[in-house]
Parts: structure tokens; sequence; C-alpha cells
């Protein structure tokens, strides 16, 4: 599958100052991250955005939105964004502002890494012999 490379030029413009964003070709299309967490996309001609359980909701109500689908089963927190509607700057920058504001709306970003299993600083595999609390970073703090 292929993706609108139009679309992807627009939404690099709107991301141009943010050295925090970086690009990944997934899902067939093109993902922009924000520290590692993708938080648009471009998939064939439609945005996808994350844009969060907690505002799911709101967004959906926007009639350009509907939810993400790629198995049958919707994303929860993510949205795809189709049609006339995005030829607007507005309604792009929107979306794109939404997908950043996503990155802290809960889901796998959000979650803490647990477990000895994994070899996490502290944890006793492979530790620095620093604390458990030595590791354990928020959202914000991930992009340093």
């Amino acid at each position: 599958m292929t993706y609108d490379e139009g679309l992807a030029q627009r939404i690099r413009e709107q991301l141009r100052e943010r050295p925090d964003i970086t690009e990944k070709r997934m899902f067939g299309g093109l993902s922009f991250l924000l520290c590692g967490h993708m938080s648009v996309g471009v998939v064939g001609d439609e945005l996808i955005a994350r844009v969060g359980p907690d505002r799911a909701e709101e967004a959906l109500a926007r009639p350009e939105a509907r939810p993400m689908d790629f198995t049958g089963r919707p994303m929860r927190g993510w949205v795809t964004v189709g049609g006339p509607a995005l030829a607007e700057d507005s309604v792009l920058r929107h979306w794109v502002t939404a997908g950043l504001a996503g990155f802290g709306g809960g889901g796998a970003a959000g979650r803490r890494r647990r477990g000895r299993s994994r070899g996490w600083p502290g944890t006793g595999r492979g530790s620095s012999g620093r604390g458990r609390a030595s590791w354990l970073v928020t959202k914000a703090e991930m992009c340093r």
C-alpha cells in the first residue's frame, strides 16, 4: 500500500520545528513519531492520529473523523481522518496537534515498564546498583 506523499509533506511542514519528531514507514504508510511513539501518520490518502482514549469521543464527534480500524476492530484512542476536509490547512493542523497531544493520553506510551524478566536497570538484571525508582520516567522525560 502506498501513501499520499503530498499529505505527508504537508504534515512535515507543520512539524518542521519539532526536533523530537521522527519519521518511520509502518502499516503500509508513513508514521510521525514523537519521542519514538507514533502520534500521526498517513495511510493511503488518509491521516491517522493518536488522540488518546480520554479525547476519542470528542474527536469522533467531528464529521471528518472515524475510528481507526486496521483489523476489523477499532483501535482505542485512534482516529482516521479522510476526505476533502484534509485539503484545509486548518483541519490538518487540528489533527496534527491532536495527535501530538494524544501522546499524553495513556496507552502503551504512558505505561511504566516493570518486571525482572525484562532486565530493566535497578531490577537485578544488568542493574547499575541504583534503586528501582531511578529508571521510572515520565513521558516528558522520555524526550530529553
